[in-house]
């Protein structure tokens, strides 16, 4: 159903659901208001047959409300209603419901008042004494020894309870009428509308590019010729708009799938395009920017006035410019001039190339280069040094045999310095080669204590080890051996005598991504400052350059170390505290996956 028709439809129902739920509730309250007025006129011959044939005799005070209550209670029972006695002064001498010696004076009551001036008195409202509300009907009554009033009580719940009846039957006509009324009305809006929604619906669907949509009518009139003269606009529009939709698909996918970025400016400086990569090293949105000034890149201010320049100028230029958001990175920028056919500007491209990685990466090297001659340079006039010295003639043995000293030292510092540089090399390049097989961590780390053993002997340092017996992982072995004798190396070099080094494993469950194992090497030497723990992982980067030359490092076990790491697709964290020591931790899979 169409949403005019339910609009129509609706409308009609909802008139005549008005209707009947007015004439409903006048209904009722006819209804209730005959019935009660019907009850009221019961309760006034049922007290004019009470009094005619009760008996009023002439009685004390006790004895009169011990009879009249005693009376109140036999007609209640014919009556079907609550009989109560009062005598003139409002006074209460025989209720069949409650004690009259606890009951309210009633002279004021309305019923009273009334049925004194108008000879009967009634009235509706709530009992205090019974707790809901009453139909009070009275007569005032002057026979025998009794001068007062004979008041009928009745609860409206039975009246409530016809007039629910009357609304039950009532609801269920209202639910037939309205199911005849949706029937009869949807007959109508169907035949008043369908042509127009057919024709409505086959216009939105063309506005919405569906320029396969037709409407479907075989009429002669008006609506007929309509919805022919739709159908051909459709025809002209698709034949047209395929071609056009196939080039802008083609230039899309050639935009969106670049890896340089492009932003297109009009000769008054609108932006007119913007490629994917582009909103990516800008950190736009096309659909926000496209049509604007070239002016909300303002936080690229050095790109800004660049464009600027370059719309001003009218020229092809190249340079390079920083970018700072959203996130720091070096672009280079040509800006090539647009002319149309004729001869006139039509506007500039600039062509957005990300250059960070490589100017990091040149920057690198030139660092690399740099840190290795300073490496290399340093145990080389060691050896050179030293060797002069020896060659000039030194006469003292002990003297020669400590200069032969130190350049073998240096030589096989020298030769650590060249295999670790080699080492690293290959890593980083990925022509290494990785062999796992499952490995029992308990022997393993067994054989790698003995042979730290005498380093940590030597200065008195104890090695304490906490491997599970029956944790088996997959890994390379040779790769793990040289990732866990960097770390505990280093740990004994940078603890004092009579330290501790301890080494703990245990396996972890993580559910995203399966069970890992967690290696700990802890140590209680001298800890890492705080500002230095981002850049240890770094080549060549050392805390203390004077300590780690004298204890035989080279700057790149730690770098070596997190290569391995990664090769195991594992993470390796460092905390650290100055004087209380460091903790490596690294954290492995369980299994490998197939690369």
């Amino acid at each position: 159903m169409k949403p005019f028709r339910n609009r129509l439809t609706l409308i009609m129902m909802i008139l005549i659901g008005l209707s009947m739920l007015g004439a409903g509730l006048a209904m009722a309250n006819v209804f209730k208001s005959s019935h009660i007025e019907l009850q009221e006129e019961n309760m006034v011959r049922e007290i004019r047959l009470i009094q005619a044939t009760m008996e009023f005799p002439p009685l004390t005070k006790e004895q009169a409300v011990s009879y009249y209550t005693e009376k109140s209670m036999q007609f209640e029972t014919l009556a079907g209603a609550r009989v109560t006695f009062i005598q003139k002064d409002g006074t209460v001498i025989g209720d069949s419901e409650s004690d009259p010696t606890s009951m309210d004076n009633h002279a004021e009551r309305e019923e009273m008042l009334q049925a004194e001036i108008e000879g009967v008195g009634r009235t509706i409202r709530y009992s205090s004494t019974l707790g809901e509300d009453m139909i009070y009907v009275a007569i005032p009554v002057e026979q025998g020894s009794f001068d007062g009033y004979i008041r009928l009580a009745m609860s409206l719940s039975e009246v409530d309870e016809s007039v629910r009846q009357g609304w039950v039957v009532m609801g269920w006509g209202l639910v037939v009428l309205f199911i005849i009324a949706a029937f009869v009305s949807y007959r109508v809006a169907a035949s008043l509308t369908s042509p127009l929604e057919k024709i409505t619906s086959v216009a939105r669907r063309i506005t919405r590019q569906d320029f396969d949509a037709r409407v479907q009518l075989n009429r002669k009139d008006e609506i007929g010729q309509l919805s022919l003269a739709i159908n051909a606009m459709a025809d002209s529009l698709q034949t047209q708009l395929k071609t056009i939709r196939d080039n802008e698909d083609l230039l899309q996918s050639v935009l969106n799938n670049m890896t340089g970025g492009i932003v297109m400016f009009s000769n008054d400086g609108t932006i007119a395009l913007v490629n994917r990569a582009a909103e990516e090293m800008l950190g736009v949105k096309a659909d926000y920017v496209t049509g604007k000034s070239y002016r909300e890149l303002r936080q690229h201010y050095e790109l800004t006035k660049l464009i600027e320049e370059g719309l001003e100028h009218r020229t092809n230029f190249r340079e390079e410019r920083s970018l700072y958001f959203p996130v720091e990175s070096i672009v280079r920028l040509d800006g090539v001039t647009m002319m149309q056919d004729d001869g006139s500007y039509r506007g500039m491209l600039f062509l957005l190339q990300d250059v960070t990685d490589i100017r990091r990466l040149e920057g690198m090297r030139s660092e690399f280069v740099a840190n290795v001659s300073h490496e290399l340079k340093t145990p080389l006039a060691a050896v050179k040094g030293f060797a002069e010295t020896l060659l000039g003639g030194v006469e003292d043995e002990k003297t020669s045999r400590s200069f032969l000293q130190i350049i073998y030292d240096e030589s096989e510092r020298l030769n650590r310095l060249i295999r670790d540089i080699l080492e690293l090399s290959k890593i980083e390049s990925k022509r290494i080669a990785t062999e796992y097989s499952p490995i029992h961590l308990s022997t393993f780390f067994e054989s790698l204590i003995e042979f730290m053993k005498p380093a940590a002997d030597k200065k008195q340092i104890s090695l304490l080890t906490q491997v599970p017996e029956e944790l088996f992982m997959e890994g390379d072995e040779d790769k793990l051996r040289q990732i866990f004798t960097n770390l505990l190396s280093n740990a004994i070099n940078y603890t004092q005598e009579g330290g501790r080094v301890q080494l703990i494993v245990r396996e972890k469950q993580v559910k995203e991504h399966g069970d890992t194992v967690e290696f700990i090497v802890q140590d209680s030497g001298i800890g890492i400052p705080k500002k230095d723990l981002p850049r240890i992982f770094e080549r060549f980067y050392r805390v203390n350059k004077s300590r780690s030359r004298s204890s035989g490092g080279t700057g790149l076990g730690l770098s070596i170390v997190k290569h391995l790491v990664d090769l195991h697709h594992g993470s390796i964290k460092v905390e650290s505290e100055l004087g209380l020591g460091s903790s490596f931790i690294i954290e492995l899979p369980l299994l490998q996956e197939n690369d």
